[in-house]
């Protein structure tokens, strides 16, 4: 279950499930050199469903970030706390700007299509009524075959850009959080949708993202095996 927020003088604390989309804001936090503590949450025992896990996240999902008094959950919530917190590092753009401007545009899209979308692949369950395991295997095709879509769109992304990374030259968060999602389908095959690394531009920026050294540790550090990608 999640302990109680700390006091403020006290580290970060980031409420994770290796290999979901808590790992965006565990890559966030080895980027910025900040010491946090890393919380492991067992959903296979429902912890995460727990009264004192749901006292801080009503939706009982991961991640959730305290930080001193404040509690956030929602991924892309918690990554801008970070970023914006720490703007001198230089993942996220100053606040004002066009590129800010596109950096909101592409974490909602993030957030709202792709995620959701794999989510419902994954989870296409909990689209259907309860023991409709026809309707589910519709629900399950449907996503992977909107993923592939949303993959092919991401690839033109990147070819736009004119960097070897999604905004450009510089890496941003925008570039964690397309990363771990892009993870997600390392294991889509048939003729639905293949996986992120079968796009040529898309495979190259995964080999680039998977090579940073925080992206690294942050593997080894929730356990994960390959492949990575």
């Amino acid at each position: 279950m999640f302990p109680p927020p700390r006091p403020t003088h006290a580290l970060i604390q980031l409420h994770h499930d290796p290999g979901s989309a808590s790992l965006i804001p565990h890559i966030l936090q080895l980027e910025l050199a900040l010491p946090f503590e890393l919380l492991q949450i067992n959903r296979a025992a429902n912890s995460h469903k727990s009264p004192a896990c749901l006292a801080m996240n009503p939706n009982g999902s991961i991640p959730v970030l305290v930080d001193g008094g404040l509690v956030l959950y929602e991924t892309a919530a918690t990554c801008l706390h970070l970023a914006d917190s720490h703007l001198d590092a230089g993942f996220s753009p100053p606040l004002g700007s066009p590129e800010r401007a596109c950096l909101y545009k592409w974490l909602a899209w993030l957030t709202n299509t792709l995620q959701t979308t794999l989510l419902h692949y994954f989870y296409p369950e909990r689209m259907v009524n309860p023991g409709d395991t026809a309707a589910a295997a519709q629900v399950r095709h449907q996503a992977q075959l909107r993923v592939g879509a949303l993959l092919d769109q991401f690839d033109a992304q990147l070819q736009r850009s004119g960097g070897p990374l999604w905004f450009g030259p510089d890496f941003g968060l925008g570039d964690i959080y397309a990363f771990v999602l892009c993870r997600w389908t390392r294991n889509f095959s048939g003729p639905a949708a293949a996986p992120a690394r079968s796009r040529a531009v898309l495979a190259t920026w995964l080999e680039q993202v998977l090579a940073r050294p925080a992206v690294q540790r942050a593997l080894a550090e929730s356990g994960l095996n390959a492949p990575f990608v």
